[in-house]
């Protein structure tokens, strides 16, 4: 056994981990936090995706002995006193879920996309969100949540309608947004 310290959703906490745990299985069998998800174990699906020290990273593919001394960010540790981010709360205006399975990844990746690009063109969005999969949706209503939220200043709470997604435009392919 291993001890990690760490700040998980800013609480500091430090356990004894088996050297070969893995951040999501700690994460989630450790800590209860159960919004990030087991997707594929192999870093394919992104459903996994948290922050590592503000980066998100697919916690299916980071051991977590790694990240003694970090600070981890889950979808559970979005929401600041009772109020979703900005970024959910544009995924529930536009309907950017429909089974819900990936929907704490894409939120997590598309958080860590706006931070980089506050202004993300269409395509944009579609390539930062690529190592992300979903299988319901086609990704359009995805899409027009990232885009609403960045028409929002983050803010994602306003009445204005979000922008149409460009008709035509490549959806599900192989695995690409």
């Amino acid at each position: 056994m291993t001890r990690i310290s760490l700040t998980v959703d800013g609480e500091s906490v430090a356990d004894d981990v088996e050297p070969r745990m893995l951040l999501v299985q700690y994460l989630r069998e450790k800590l209860g936090k159960t919004g990030t998800v087991i997707g594929c174990d192999t870093s394919n699906c992104g459903a996994c995706t948290v922050h590592l020290d503000g980066t998100s990273v697919k916690s299916c593919n980071v051991l977590a002995v790694a990240v003694d001394g970090s600070e981890v960010t889950t979808i559970e540790g979005l929401a600041k006193d009772g109020q979703l981010h900005p970024v959910q709360e544009a995924f529930r205006e536009c309907h950017g879920l429909q089974c819900g399975f990936c929907t704490p990844g894409m939120i997590m990746q598309s958080v860590d996309l706006l931070k980089e690009n506050p202004h993300p063109s269409e395509q944009e969005i579609r390539l930062g969100l690529e190592g992300n999969l979903c299988r319901c949706t086609g990704y359009h209503n995805i899409v027009k949540a990232v885009q609403y939220a960045a028409e929002h200043g983050g803010s994602g709470r306003t009445e204005q309608a979000p922008a149409e997604v460009t008709a035509g435009a490549p959806q599900e392919q192989g695995g690409h947004v």
